[in-house]
């Protein structure tokens, strides 16, 4: 069978010479060098496979005048159940899966329903250098979100295959993006392989501390049990955005916008300082006794979808009792919690556990925020190829007005 030209494979595919080598960069379809070096080869029945693949039958659209699902309707998700203080990914307990596998390979189990061990995440050099670069332009004082946001929005700019929706497609974009983001960040301490898993990556850029294992895992275990929690607002957001047939740089961006508040990302850097302060005061009631007096919420503590323990915050600190130099911050975190359920009855969440391994390996208060972001990309990904086999738009709502009566005069 004559292999195809470069030319011959674009028009197949229906696409430009350059968005054809970005099919091969990202590993969806592979060529050979033409003879005497001149141009590339591609095997057709290849090709072919490809463009069936990214065919995807495509819903009708709602009209305009749809108001999309009634109100209340419940979204329908494979990815993640959370009942009776545990929660499972796609059926399998997810702090089993976290105790037996990576960030990478649960991610992509999320993704694709099988386990690859030893799948490794990698950034395409276009992709990074444009990351990185607008990461860098960004103010000092430039939080964590707003560098990961920065760094995916340039990703996306450098990336031409970014509306392709097709499933291997989707897949792919989110490896080189998780890996992209988790890249871009500026390091804080050494450097690692280019096929480094993410916590590596992420360890070195949130701590000048030199890694251990013990550390490292435990990053590794954050990433993974944060990876997903149902349809938490973030995710939600990113639903919606999926639903208009948003490209997966755009849904992430999306749920980047929605986590940068002080009522879902931020929650870490709460218990951080808090912990921080503990440990400086020598007194975590001290503490403790100034948040009730100021009428603020302990942070770290209770979550609304357990009434028992938070598992995720329960596998964490089983492994930061294994790390000496995490001893102090997760004293002062027990103390809190001790002094704490004196008076209402709240158990520690992943916040606190998070924000014990933060302080414990020296990192910034805003590191928990980024640890959540990074994890939680590869989730809202999985939302989005469940929301892109929906009806388009099936997120639209009416809203109920509450304006002045129609016909008003102009004023």
């Amino acid at each position: 069978m004559d292999e195809l030209t470069t030319r011959e494979a674009a028009e197949r595919l229906g696409v430009k010479p350059e968005t054809l080598y970005a099919y091969v960069s990202r590993g969806l379809l592979s060529s050979r060098r033409a003879p005497g070096g001149r141009g590339s080869r591609f095997d057709p029945r290849e090709v072919d496979a490809l463009a069936r693949r990214h065919r995807r039958p495509h819903a009708p659209v709602a009209a305009a005048e749809d108001g999309g699902a009634p109100a209340g309707t419940p979204v329908r998700t494979g990815i993640t159940l959370i009942e009776r203080d545990r929660y499972f990914f796609r059926g399998v307990d997810a702090t089993a899966l976290a105790a037996a596998y990576g960030y990478e390979e649960v991610a992509d189990w999320l993704w694709t329903g099988r386990l690859t061990p030893g799948i490794r995440f990698t950034a395409p050099p276009e992709l990074l250098a444009a990351a990185t670069a607008a990461v860098a332009a960004l103010p000092a004082h430039a939080g964590p979100v707003d560098r990961l946001r920065a760094a995916a929005v340039a990703a996306a700019a450098a990336d031409p295959l970014r509306f392709d929706l097709a499933d291997d497609a989707v897949r792919a974009t989110a490896r080189g993006l998780v890996a992209t983001m988790a890249t871009a960040l500026p390091l804080a301490g050494g450097a690692h392989g280019a096929d480094a898993p993410v916590a590596h990556r992420l360890w070195a850029r949130l701590t000048a501390l030199p890694p251990d294992a013990g550390s490292v895992r435990c990053l590794d275990t954050a990433l993974t049990l944060l990876i997903d929690h149902d349809l938490a607002a973030s995710t939600l957001a990113t639903r919606v955005a999926a639903s208009a047939r948003a490209h997966p740089y755009a849904v992430v961006t999306t749920g980047l916008g929605a986590l940068d508040g002080p009522l879902h990302g931020a929650a870490s850097g709460l218990a951080h300082r808090m912990l921080a302060e503990a440990l400086a005061r020598g007194s975590a009631a001290a503490v403790v006794s100034d948040h009730l007096r100021a009428g603020r919420r302990v942070p770290g503590l209770g979550h609304r979808l357990y009434p028992g323990a938070d598992p995720r915050a329960e596998t964490l600190f089983g492994l930061l009792d294994g790390i000496p130099r995490a001893a102090p911050a997760l004293a002062a975190a027990r103390e809190v919690a001790e002094i704490t359920a004196r008076h209402v009855s709240v158990r520690p969440n992943v916040d606190l556990a998070l924000a014990v391994l933060s302080v414990a390996a020296d990192m910034p208060a805003e590191a928990g925020e980024t640890v959540f972001a990074v994890a939680r990309t590869a989730g809202w990904v999985a939302h989005a190829l469940e929301e892109y086999a929906e009806r388009p738009l099936r997120m639209r709502r009416s809203g109920r007005y509450t304006g002045p009566p129609p016909a008003q005069p102009l004023p």
